[in-house]
C-alpha cells in the first residue's frame, strides 16, 4: 500500500472521529445499578447452539492453510489498514493460528480431522513463534501474537499434559512471550499496537486499554498454569489501565486521549467492545471493584445497546461507525463477554449465556464462519474462533 493509500485511510478515519463524537453528545456517564434488569431473550437451545459450533468448526478445517496456519495476506482491497510487510502478516497470521488452536481445544472435538488440524497447526506454531518480532518501528501488531499464542500455549499444555518433552518446550515458549512482551512494553506501561511518537527501541506507543486487557488476560491464565509472569510489567500494566478506567468502568480508548474523556469513542457506546475485556483482566489480578454487579451490568448492556456494535460490523474503514466503534471489536468484545460471565456464580450465568449466544447464532454466515472486519484473509477464521469460545461458554458447564 502506498503512501497516498495510506493517508487517504486516516484522513478518513479522523474524520469519522470527529463526526462520530457528536453521537456521543446524547449519552452521559451512568453509575453501575446493583441490580439490572434483564431482558426477554427468545434463548437458543442447547443443540441449536452444538450445530451452529459444528459449522463453526467445519469452516474452520476448511480454510487452514495446508503449513498448519491460518490467514494469509491474500484477499486484498483498495483500503487495507496498515501492515508493513513481511513482520505485520507474521503477527496477524501468529495471532490468527493462535486463536484458532484455543478455539479447536476449547470445542473438546476427539474427531480425526481436528486432532489432524491441531498437530498440524501447533507444528507451525511451535516452529514460527520463536521469530514472532516488531514488524517496523511504528507497527508493533506482534503484540496480539505474543498475547494470543500465551493462550494458545496454556491450553496445549492440557493437550499433552502427558508429554513432559512438550511440556518444557510450551513453557520455554510461554517464557520468551513473557520475554518480548517485556521488551515491546511502552515506556507507559502496558502495550500500543502502534508507535508514531520517536520509534526509539522501547516503544514509546501510548498505552492502549484494550492491548492491556488482552495481555493481562494472558497473563493471567499462564499464571494460573504455575507459569509467572514478570511482576513489574504487570503491574506497570494494571496501573496503565486504571488511568483510563472511566467511573462508569467503561475504558478510554488509549491513554493519549485522557484529555478527551467524553469523545465518543470514550464514551460507553464507543467502549462497549473493549469494557469487557479490561474489567476481566482488572478482575483478574485482583482488583475487587469490579464486581458481580459490574459484570453483570455491562454484560446486559452488551445485549441491549448490541447495535453501536453491530453498525461498525463489517465497514472497511476502522472507526467509521458512531462513537468511533470499528468492526473488529464485535467478536473480540463477545469473547471477553463470555470470559467474563465465567466469573459469576454458576447459577446465576444462564440468562447471560442466553444473551450471548442468540447474538452470535444470528449472525453465522451461511459458510459456517463469523467475521466482523475485512482483514487480508484474516477475518473470518480469527472471528470464527471469537465465536466459538463465546458460545462453548453459553453451554451448561458440565
Amino acid at each position: 500500500m502506498d503512501n497516498c493509500v495510506f493517508k487517504s485511510i486516516l484522513a478518513l478515519s479522523l474524520l469519522a472521529l470527529v463526526n462520530s463524537s457528536r453521537a456521543g453528545d446524547n449519552e452521559s456517564v451512568e453509575s453501575i445499578p446493583d441490580t439490572p434488569q434483564l431482558p426477554d431473550v427468545d434463548a437458543p437451545s442447547d443443540a441449536a447452539i452444538n450445530e451452529a459450533m459444528q459449522r463453526g468448526i467445519e469452516f474452520l478445517l476448511r480454510d487452514q492453510n495446508a503449513n498448519g496456519s491460518w490467514g494469509s495476506a491474500t484477499r486484498t482491497k483498495s483500503l487495507n489498514i496498515y501492515a508493513p510487510i513481511p513482520g505485520a502478516h507474521h503477527a496477524f497470521r501468529t495471532a490468527t493460528t493462535s486463536l484458532c488452536i484455543s478455539a479447536l481445544l476449547e470445542t473438546g472435538s476427539d474427531r480425526d480431522d481436528v486432532t489432524a488440524s491441531l498437530d498440524r497447526a501447533e507444528a507451525w506454531l511451535l516452529a514460527n513463534l520463536p521469530d514472532l518480532k516488531r514488524a517496523t518501528g511504528d507497527a508493533i501488531y506482534n503484540v496480539w501474537g505474543h498475547a494470543y499464542s500465551i493462550q494458545a500455549l496454556v491450553r496445549m499444555r492440557e493437550r499433552h499434559a502427558d508429554d513432559s518433552e512438550m511440556i518444557e518446550q510450551i513453557d520455554e515458549l510461554i517464557r520468551l512471550q513473557f520475554d518480548r512482551l517485556t521488551r515491546y512494553e511502552s515506556v507507559d506501561g502496558g502495550w500500543g499496537y502502534y508507535d508514531f511518537r520517536y520509534q526509539a527501541q522501547r516503544p514509546t506507543s501510548s498505552s492502549i486499554s484494550f492491548v492491556n486487557g488482552t495481555v493481562l488476560v494472558a497473563f493471567a491464565e499462564a499464571k494460573a498454569a504455575g507459569i509467572e509472569p514478570p511482576a513489574r510489567i504487570v503491574r506497570r500494566a494494571i496501573a496503565a489501565t486504571k488511568r483510563q478506567q472511566k467511573n462508569d468502568f467503561s475504558y478510554l480508548y488509549g491513554e493519549y486521549l485522557n484529555t478527551r474523556p467524553m469523545r465518543g469513542i470514550n464514551r460507553p457506546g464507543g467502549s462497549l467492545g473493549r469494557t469487557q475485556c479490561c474489567n476481566l483482566a482488572l478482575r483478574s489480578w485482583g482488583d475487587d471493584k469490579i464486581t458481580d454487579d459490574v459484570v453483570k451490568s455491562w454484560l446486559v448492556r452488551l445485549y441491549v445497546r448490541n447495535g453501536w456494535l453491530d453498525i461498525g460490523r463489517k465497514r472497511p474503514v476502522p472507526h467509521e461507525a458512531w462513537f468511533q466503534v470499528a468492526g473488529y471489536f464485535y467478536y473480540y468484545g463477545h469473547y471477553y463477554a463470555a470470559l467474563s460471565l465465567e466469573q459469576l456464580p454458576a447459577s446465576e450465568q444462564p440468562p447471560f449465556q442466553q444473551m450471548l449466544a442468540k447474538l452470535m447464532l444470528d449472525r453465522q454466515e451461511k459458510n459456517g464462519s463469523w467475521w466482523d472486519y475485512p482483514l487480508y484473509d484474516y477475518h473470518d477464521a480469527y472471528g470464527t474462533a471469537f465465536a466459538l469460545m463465546t458460545l462453548q461458554r453459553c453451554l451448561p458447564q458440565q
